[in-house]
């Protein structure tokens, strides 16, 4: 059976919202959220394809695994330097110029990360990788339906990276111990949980950037994202990951 639209009812709907502009106001600006938003996550899975195949690259091909070994130092410095080129200057760059740079990233981070996943066995990666895509998903949801302003969580758990990530250093170049080591893996994962719902809430006030800037906000908010899941990701490997 097939459902035939009312062409009365349809007219009088657009009748209404005619005759109430802030109604169809609001309903615009949904659509364009919700469409942004699609695109945001499109971006990202984007990249963690690319990102997956870069690592695929250098799991299968012996001839990478020396070439990133050599270059390693390189490669992370040109990592975060698109990282921060991003970040501070979203604004300046082209659309194009801005997918470019978010793609090399993503792909850089693919043969980086590599090393560290090859450390471990098959089923542990997998595991790991589906326990961080179901965290990721429902913090997501949490971040784009709650009503709650989650501007304080962003302080706060921004800071407790930054804390985290000089902890790892003091513990990576000095202390080399497994039990901090540990703590840390467990705090990763409360920080970048809070991260994931706190910049999922933030893609909706870049919904509304327009001066044709959309396309460098989605990739600043695919950015934001795709960090939040291969940090989830990296330190739920850590804590329970089995070593080949």
């Amino acid at each position: 059976m097939q459902f035939q639209r009312n062409p009365d009812l349809e007219l009088n709907r657009l009748s209404a919202d005619a005759l109430n502009p802030e109604r169809a106001s609001v309903d615009m600006m949904k659509a364009r959220e919700r469409t942004f938003i699609q695109g945001v996550y499109g971006w990202m899975f984007g990249g963690l394809l690319i990102t997956a195949l870069g690592a695929a690259w250098v799991m299968m091909s012996p001839a990478m695994q020396g070439y990133v070994r050599s270059y390693l130092f390189i490669l992370i410095i040109a990592e975060l330097g698109l990282v921060v080129a991003l970040s501070f200057g979203i604004n300046r760059f082209s659309p194009l110029a801005a997918t470019t740079m978010f793609m090399t990233y993503s792909f850089l981070n693919g043969l980086t990360i590599s090393g560290i996943i090859m450390v471990y066995t098959p089923a542990s990666v997998l595991g790991a990788f589906i326990v961080a895509a179901g965290m990721f998903a429902a913090m997501s949801v949490y971040g784009l339906v709650t009503r709650r302003d989650l501007t304080s969580w962003g302080s706060f758990f921004f800071m407790g990276l930054i804390g985290l990530l000089l902890v790892m250093v003091v513990n990576g170049f000095f202390l080399r111990s497994s039990g901090l080591s540990f703590t840390i893996s467990i705090v990763g994962v409360f920080i970048f949980v809070g991260l994931t719902a706190y910049d999922t809430q933030k893609l909706k006030a870049y919904a509304q950037v327009g001066g044709g800037r959309e396309t460098n906000y989605a990739i600043f908010g695919a950015l934001a994202l795709y960090l939040d899941f291969i940090n989830l990701f990296l330190m739920l490997l850590r804590l329970f990951g089995r070593r080949d």
